[in-house]
């Protein structure tokens, strides 16, 4: 099956490109713009033309690539034509009669270059990283996801595992030889020093997820404190409804910023207080939950009637800002028990003092994300698979102590493939070849 799609974003646009994969992609071109297939890699100009009246459809840029050497592996054609959506319609009309020809699914071209081997699948997240990043951030850590320092990384660890497994499953099909000492002496010296990376690896406080999901921020605390007013002004536009008329907020409204190069997402929650209305008690569920789930608190209050005990107490005590409005509206000092805490005083209304809010959230944000080491981990994905390779090295490495290979070797390959699942890499053909390699069977 051969496959198509727009590959610019939809709308208009001074140029569209349509890709088209498979092994009849070459038919596109010779129905579209009756001639042959330019030179490959050489952007040609052609009209393009429909398949059964010879209409001018546009003319554009056509560029081929035969396979393998694509972006995909197969055979491809990228027709450039001006982007009005139109030409673009009438464009993919004429592919979709060509016989075995079918719209793409979302990612497919990725997906096919990853199983021809064009490239690991975390580089293929790393692409799709890529294209969503909106910081400057997330591009530099998508584009170091793409150049592969952290794929080559978690390759070498596989390698490691692969070839102490090679002497574990020798030792199984030759119970009556002994394993040299020195083979022995490997096994646990390199067992225990790739758990010991994969554990700084799983040590790096979720900075990558975080970079590439983006820093959560709840903004919480009681009604009518000025909650949803802070979340426009953070924002720069009217996110939220703002009202006078406590409750006003019932669900959780997002905002996604972009703080000094850092992603940030901002949450306006509904103001927590007893409440008999079913629909507001939900909202503040999902308050207490969203607060629960955050990097950073602002809990934001009334500068006139500050409470701090039952539920606020608990929301200022890990990762909080106090933040107290409408401080336009008090004379004098603020409590004492108040001033002890991580506290901002600011006015919504009249301006004061947001900078020094902004100040405080940058500091914590620069805090979160200084990482010594280079970033490895950027989805739960890998998270999970490193976890479960620990957790088998463990398994293994109690059982090694005791000499008992044979339970043991389940517990290394199992570690051995969750190390491959993160780069899309899972071969039994590697461990016979590296027993084959490192060992004369036929001796």
């Amino acid at each position: 099956m051969t496959i198509y799609a727009l590959s610019t974003g939809p709308g208009v646009s001074g140029v569209a490109i349509v890709r088209i994969s498979g092994p009849e992609a070459s038919k596109a071109i010779k129905l579209l713009t009756k001639k042959d297939l330019p030179t490959p890699r050489i952007a040609t100009l052609r009209k393009i033309n429909n398949i059964n009246t010879s209409e001018l459809i546009d003319e554009g840029i056509i560029i081929w690539f035969p396979g393998p050497e694509s972006y995909t592996g197969e055979d491809m054609a990228e027709f450039h034509v001006h982007g009005g959506k139109a030409i673009v319609l009438a464009l993919q009309n004429e592919l979709s009669k060509i016989e075995n020809f079918r719209l793409a699914e979302p990612g497919e071209f990725t997906k096919i270059a990853f199983q021809n081997g064009k490239i690991n699948l975390l580089k293929a997240e790393g692409i799709a990283d890529l294209i969503s990043a909106e910081t400057e951030m997330q591009r530099l850590q998508a584009v170091k996801i793409m150049k592969g320092n952290s794929a080559e990384k978690f390759d070498n660890l596989r390698e490691k595992l692969l070839k102490i497994l090679s002497f574990v499953e020798a030792k199984i099909d030759f119970p009556e030889e002994d394993l040299p000492n020195e083979n022995i002496q490997q096994i646990k010296k390199v067992s225990t020093e790739v758990l010991i990376q994969i554990t700084k690896i799983l040590n790096d406080q979720k900075v990558g997820e975080t970079i590439r999901e983006g820093f959560k921020i709840a903004i919480v605390g009681p009604t009518n404190a000025g909650k949803s007013s802070l979340l426009n002004n953070l924002s720069n536009r009217d996110v939220a409804i703002v009202s006078e008329i406590a409750g006003t907020t019932r669900d959780v409204i997002e905002a996604h910023l972009n703080i000094d190069g850092y992603p940030v997402i901002i949450s306006d929650t509904a103001g927590i207080r007893n409440s008999k209305d079913e629909i507001e008690k939900k909202g503040i569920k999902l308050s207490l939950d969203r607060a629960e789930n955050a990097d950073l608190k602002l809990v934001v209050v009334d500068a006139k009637s500050i409470d701090l005990s039952g539920f606020l107490n608990d929301l200022l005590k890990d990762n909080a800002i106090l933040v107290v409005n409408k401080s336009d509206l008090i004379n004098g000092e603020l409590d004492p028990e108040v001033k002890k805490l991580d506290h901002v005083l600011i006015s919504l209304k009249e301006g004061l003092n947001l900078d020094k809010l902004i100040s405080k959230i940058k500091n914590k944000l620069k805090t979160k994300f200084i990482v010594n080491e280079d970033i490895l981990i950027t989805r739960e994905r890998h998270r999970q698979h490193l976890v479960q390779c620990s957790d088998n090295l463990r398994n293994f490495i109690e059982k090694n102590d005791k000499k008992d290979f044979d339970k043991g070797a389940e517990d290394l390959r199992l570690a051995t493939r969750h190390l491959g699942m993160i780069v899309g890499k899972v071969d039994v053909e590697e461990i016979l070849g590296s027993i084959f390699n490192d060992f004369c069977i036929g001796k």
